[in-house]
């Protein structure tokens, strides 16, 4: 009997340890991925980083595609909407609300240097495997369709210029942003990616109807 009562802690106990592994090999090949890219990534960094096994790896995953996978939709999609869909939905002024969304992009050099990992999974993998592609085009379309309801729902209250059409609006924001990273990556340069910063948030100011251009 008392075997047998311990027996559900134990089961829970392995369900744990089994969650933290997969999680712990997640952020390793995201940490990995960004730094070398997907198709250059290691596994053994991976392994050494999330401190398993190879066994432990295919246990949770099949293939490194299907890691990868995992990252784009485990990793990389809740980071977008922590970072552009959330804080869009505070239902305050939809242009306050990007501008200080983009000006909460990381500059550091750090940053700077490794470039945006949507794009970069975007740019290498999109025209090489039909699953990174769908997946990194689903985020891409839930972040352009967060910033176009924003700004839909901004002409409503006379807040977004009347004359926006919301859904092109979002997409230039978005090649806006992703294009200056690019740049900034390539650079090398943090005052690129800086410069980028007051460009668009210039252009976002803009978008407000005349007489309610207000700083910000």
């Amino acid at each position: 009997m008392l075997s047998a009562r311990k027996s559900p802690k134990r089961r829970a106990t392995r369900r744990r340890d089994s969650e933290r592994t997969r999680e712990r090999l997640l952020q390793a090949a995201s940490r990995e991925i960004y730094r070398s890219g997907f198709q250059s990534a290691s596994l053994d960094t991976i392994l050494t980083v999330a401190g398993v096994t190879k066994g432990a790896l295919y246990y949770h995953f099949d293939s490194k595609e299907a890691l990868g996978h995992a990252v784009v939709d485990e990793v990389i999609a809740p980071d977008v909407r922590g970072k552009w869909v959330r804080p869009l939905q505070s239902g305050k002024d939809p242009i306050d609300a990007l501008i200080g969304a983009v000006q909460r992009i990381p500059v550091r050099p750090a940053d700077v240097r490794g470039g945006c990992q949507l794009n970069n999974l975007a740019q290498e993998m999109s025209p090489l495997d039909a699953g990174f592609r769908k997946r990194l085009a689903i985020i891409f379309d839930a972040w352009r369709e967060a910033v176009a309801s924003v700004l839909r729902e901004g002409q409503t209250h006379g807040s977004v210029r009347r004359d926006v059409e919301p859904a092109d609006a979002a997409g230039l924001l978005i090649a806006i942003i992703e294009g200056y990273a690019s740049l900034a990556k390539n650079a090398q340069d943090p005052k690129v990616m800086k410069a980028g910063i007051r460009n668009i948030v210039g252009w976002l100011r803009s978008l407000r109807p005349p007489g309610n251009r207000k700083r910000g």
